[in-house]
């Protein structure tokens, strides 16, 4: 079940994944999940941009390369709260990554235009919570019921266009260099993981990340 990628990264990213993540395996396996190591991991945790659900100083933090149209995404999106609420050790960042193009990325844009207001995660509980977003006017719909405004989300957009579009590369970059192929990209830990569809897979894969000692 993998997505399409978005366009070639810059030559700059490219760089910069090949010096972050060398020899970093491509695989992922769902049985023996790949580690990767600690400063890539600290990497990607470092200023990502969005506050993360849950627990500020987290012993396993998941991480969620995703996009608001992936369907496997909006399937598994219901699993973190129940998640973080039961696991107060844990943290759960998500990473955009709008793969499927288009109106993917305007929602990409808009959420993270959305956290100048200091209203990240409502965003993307809407829009990730929201059926198919066929066109950019369902996205501000969307954003509009969950109270975001969207007059100074415009604005937000504008101004800060270099920052969000810088984050939205990074995350591309991260995401490649970790060989993730689709969406969703889960990093539990140091521990790549596919196949987390439920709250019961995603639970298990943190116990064991805690048993092996693979958390940080």
């Amino acid at each position: 079940m993998k997505h399409r990628f978005l366009g070639s990264c810059s030559a700059v990213s490219l760089l910069l994944t090949q010096a972050l993540l060398f020899a970093l395996p491509a695989v992922v396996n769902a049985q023996s999940p790949p580690l990767i190591p600690s400063e890539t991991q600290k990497h990607i945790l470092r200023e990502p941009g969005v506050p993360t659900l849950g627990a500020a100083g987290a012993d396993v933090t998941v991480v969620e390369y995703f996009d608001y149209n992936c369907p496997f995404c909006k399937a598994l999106a219901p699993a973190f709260r129940p998640f973080i609420y039961n696991d107060h050790a844990a943290a759960v960042l998500y990473k955009e990554w709008p793969v499927f193009g288009g109106v993917s990325i305007y929602a990409a844009q808009s959420a993270l235009a959305a956290n100048y207001q200091h209203k990240y995660l409502q965003a993307h509980d809407a829009l990730i919570s929201a059926p198919r977003l066929a066109e950019n006017q369902q996205v501000d719909a969307a954003l509009r019921s969950a109270g975001i405004d969207m007059a100074q989300l415009q604005k937000d957009l504008i101004a800060n266009k270099g920052a969000i579009e810088g984050l939205l590369k990074r995350n591309d970059t991260e995401a490649r260099g970790l060989g993730l192929r689709g969406t969703p990209g889960i990093l539990v830990g140091r521990q790549i993981v596919s196949g987390i569809s439920d709250l019961a897979a995603l639970q298990s894969a943190v116990a064991v990340a805690r048993r092996s000692g693979t958390d940080r």
